[in-house]
């Protein structure tokens, strides 16, 4: 009985929103005075929107990014995607520039595993746009994983084969002589 009667309280409220007059052009202040006129709202993906694929000969003046719309550097997201493909993904956000994986344990060795966070910085190919952290652990007596030591050339050793093939992504993407 209460529920029919919360029913027929909100469903009046609720049609009554239909019919909503929506004005999409907000006021925005233009000049110094308390005049006031009409912008665009700024967009929420920038001034060219979302967008996946260039035009082939538009020139937008974007920077050397490889000319995607996500946020960070083209070249440097495929090379981190394309060097740890043998890995599980956890998850994969292109406009902050994280790839994160799931833990992965090599076929030659059950008692390690390793799990990857790669952090792409910039938007510019360049050698410290890219930060690779390996988390390893080692399997226990008693069967359980246990964390062990980092090893900082590990991350560096994963940070320089992104790089490669960032590197030759980007020659690739050259137009041929």
């Amino acid at each position: 009985m209460k529920r029919f009667f919360w029913s027929l309280l909100i469903a009046p409220i609720l049609f009554g929103c239909e019919g909503a007059d929506i004005e999409y052009k907000y006021p925005v202040k233009v000049g110094a005075g308390d005049q006031y006129g009409y912008e665009e709202p700024e967009k929420f993906f920038g001034k060219d929107g979302l967008t996946f694929f260039d035009n082939i000969g538009e020139s937008k003046g974007r920077s050397s990014s490889g000319g995607s719309g996500i946020g960070v550097n083209s070249f440097l997201w495929r090379a981190s995607l394309d060097t740890i493909a043998y890995m599980p993904l956890l998850s994969a956000d292109p406009f902050g520039g994280v790839i994160i994986t799931d833990w992965y344990g090599p076929p030659e060795s059950e008692n390690e595993r390793f799990k990857l966070n790669v952090f792409i910085l910039g938007k510019t190919l360049r050698s410290d746009g890219v930060r690779a952290t390996v988390f390893k652990q080692v399997k226990g007596t008693d069967g359980s994983w246990v964390d062990a030591a980092r090893d900082g050339q590990l991350d560096r050793d994963v940070e320089d084969s992104i790089l490669t093939r960032a590197r030759e992504l980007k020659i690739n993407s050259l137009p041929q002589r």
